[in-house]
């Protein structure tokens, strides 16, 4: 049975007629495209999960900053933080989450091994996403590893209609398609149907256009690292209003063409060059030729 798809409207038509969720209709995509069984393509998907949960730990033990100085030690500040006496108003949870996100940055900087969803600028996101609705939750990497398939479905799409290249589209490409991604994957992970779950990508990505990539150094830490953290809240909200009724004024394959127009229009020193931005400020110039000295 024929299960490709490069739109949403595709994908929901897909859903409507099968009955299916977003996870399962990427997985049934995979399948007929891919050498592997369905059995291993669920395992390959939960090796995966597992690998970034094995990145945010070791984020998390990260005492030293990074040979850029950009990094280092940060994560740990904030879970340490959701430990204590003075917790947000919002609660352990969401500075957690926010510390796993930032952990998975730190592991980067310190060439440990992540997964990239979908680069590695944005590889925080996801699993900070995932990783606190599992202990939220308290379900199986089993359950948890389904909501990376309904990312990867959404994901699909935007590489079809855009790019994730920050070089190419800046970061909104990357941290947005990101975003979008764990926006869907925590939204179908609820409870949410394939139509709330694009919608909650749509709201999720609306909102990061126009975000510059100005890495500060050249290095992917920072602000890469900050925008993992804040933005997988972002995503948190964006499942949010979404499962609560609202509606994207805009449909998410019209968000991603705006994504593309964004994207092609935006300025080259604004796209990983580190001529622009945060990376051209009088401090930011600093950390050229590891000059930089953050304490």
């Amino acid at each position: 049975m024929h299960s490709q798809f490069r739109t949403t409207a595709q994908l929901l038509e897909l859903c409507e007629k099968e009955n299916l969720s977003i996870a399962e209709a990427t997985i049934r995509s995979e399948v007929e495209t891919s050498s592997l069984s369905r059995e291993e393509i669920e395992q390959r998907m939960i090796t995966y999960y597992q690998r970034m949960k094995e990145a945010v730990q070791r984020g998390l033990e990260i005492t030293e900053r990074s040979r850029s100085g950009l990094s280092g030690g940060d994560s740990r500040r904030v879970l340490a933080h959701s430990e204590g006496e003075r917790v947000s108003a919002l609660g352990a949870t969401f500075e957690k989450s926010i510390a796993y996100a930032l952990a998975v940055l730190e592991t980067n900087a310190a060439f440990g091994r992540i997964v990239a969803t979908p680069t590695a600028g944005s590889a925080g996101i996801a699993p900070a996403c995932l990783l606190t609705w599992q202990e939220t939750r308290h379900a199986s990497d089993e359950e948890t590893a389904r909501g990376l398939f309904t990312a990867a479905g959404i994901g699909k799409i935007i590489g079809h209609g855009a790019c994730f290249s920050g070089a190419q589209g800046g970061c909104q490409a990357e941290v947005g398609s990101a975003c979008s991604m764990a926006a869907a994957a925590i939204c179908e992970l609820d409870g949410g149907s394939a139509t709330e779950a694009v919608n909650a990508a749509a709201l999720a990505l609306q909102n990061t256009l126009g975000l510059i990539c100005d890495p500060i150094g050249g290095y992917v830490e920072a602000p890469c690292m900050m925008r993992n953290g804040l933005f997988g809240l972002h995503a948190f909200g964006a499942a949010t209003i979404s499962l609560s009724g609202v509606k994207s004024i805009i449909p998410f394959d019209e968000v991603v063409m705006a994504l593309r127009e964004v994207g092609n229009k935006m300025p080259r020193m604004y796209k990983e060059t580190s001529e622009g931005g945060l990376a051209n400020t009088p401090t930011g110039l600093l950390f050229k030729n590891h000059k930089g000295a953050v304490k």
